[in-house]
């Protein structure tokens, strides 16, 4: 038991316990549908309303209510923002049971940021994963240059001093399309270090509203003696351009692990089928086709998707093949895609004009867009 009552847990403590399949029992006090739409993937979860507790708590029934959940111990106990979860853990060592509160709640899970080291020739890749969404990002430092691909707008700053601690100047900041999940770091890097801001060619299509360096099809980024090469890979956006430097693929929302970006963020179910068509003309002709050898480093992490042994989230393309159910038959592929789509991103509707620069919303406001799942993926068969 511990006799702390403000006993709690960091989100990079619990992370790290997730990692090392420590046994840990969520028990998550938000409602029904806040706990089924987004919460901590990996250990044993149990939601209870936390107005259950108050009411137990209210009545004298708490021990009750406890012999009826038989919670497996350590107990981290979950809720939005870490108060309501912090009275929980509290009622649970009352009563002898090992529970710490999760600081910060859902709210403190979203700031973890985790980085591990993607093996590269010539070069130090960096893979970020935001735990909370699986969100993953990249920095390229190559000499004394560096590019970051798919930052995300809430650690900016961290990209920044990455590369600064690394002795490299940040030279350019990629999108690889308008994301409709989080918002884009791209702007804030270059304010914060003076880097090229880098879209593919069609994102004025989408109404892109910033000055911005356009990415063709087969165009070249130098970053110290490396380069990046831009494949143009539409299906989850008409505009998505995938980055390759040397065997790694920068595949962002086009090819993940185990799956594939959704067709209906940019146009909705009217235009998801034509989409649906062009990501099987983009996987069948341009990605999946790609050497064996190639090591495809995604935008985002799927829950379902299993690290690498060197822990980053990548495979080899003759892995992610087997993983793909990609039919012969094309018609058959866009109706299994668009009738098997999950729920949209929260706020997608506007994260997109965000990232276009069409308006604008202070940086609270950007966190508290983000916070959910991101559903950018395809479920996978």
């Amino acid at each position: 038991m511990n006799d702390d009552d403000t006993a709690s847990v960091s989100p990079a403590a619990l992370y790290e316990r997730i990692e090392a399949d420590e046994r840990t029992t969520l028990l998550d006090v938000r409602n029904r549908d806040e706990f089924e739409s987004w919460r901590i993937e990996g250990p044993d979860a149990v939601q209870v309303p936390y107005s259950e507790f108050v009411a137990a708590k209210a009545r004298g029934e708490v021990d009750d209510l406890l012999a009826d959940l038989d919670l497996r111990e350590p107990v981290v106990t979950v809720c939005p923002r870490g108060e309501a979860s912090e009275m929980v853990a509290e009622l649970l060592r009352e009563r002898g049971v090992e529970a710490e509160n999760l600081e910060g709640g859902m709210e403190g899970w979203a700031r973890l940021y985790v980085t591990d080291e993607v093996p590269a020739m010539g070069a130090t890749v960096t893979q970020y994963d935001r735990p909370a969404t699986g969100c993953l990002s990249y920095l390229v430092v190559a000499g004394d240059e560096a590019a970051v691909i798919d930052p995300l707008r809430a650690f900016a700053d961290r990209y920044v001093a990455d590369a600064e601690n690394a002795g490299a100047e940040l030279k350019y900041a990629i999108d690889t399309h308008v994301h409709a999940d989080h918002l884009s770091g791209v702007r804030a890097v270059a304010d914060e270090s003076g880097a090229e801001p880098v879209l593919p060619a069609g994102a004025p299509d989408r109404g892109l509203a910033f000055d911005a360096t356009l990415l063709a099809d087969e165009a070249r980024l130098e970053v110290g003696e490396k380069e990046l090469t831009a494949v143009h890979a539409p299906g989850h956006t008409t505009e998505l351009t995938v980055l390759r430097l040397d065997e790694i693929l920068f595949s962002g929302d086009a090819l993940f692990l185990d799956s594939f970006g959704r067709p209906d963020l940019q146009s909705g179910d009217e235009g998801a089928r034509d989409l649906a068509a062009t990501t099987y003309d983009t996987l069948r002709g341009r990605l999946l086709s790609l050497p064996d050898e190639s090591l495809v480093a995604p935008g985002h992490r799927t829950p379902t998707a299993e690290p690498a042994e060197d822990g980053t989230y990548t495979a080899r393309l003759a892995e992610v093949r087997q993983k793909i159910s990609l039919p012969d038959d094309r018609e058959a592929f866009v109706s299994r895609v668009v009738e098997s789509l999950p729920p949209r991103p929260a706020n997608f509707e506007a994260i997109v004009p965000t990232n276009l620069g069409t308006q604008d919303v202070d940086d609270e406001t950007a966190f508290e867009l983000e916070l959910g799942p991101n559903n950018c993926a395809v479920a996978a068969e």
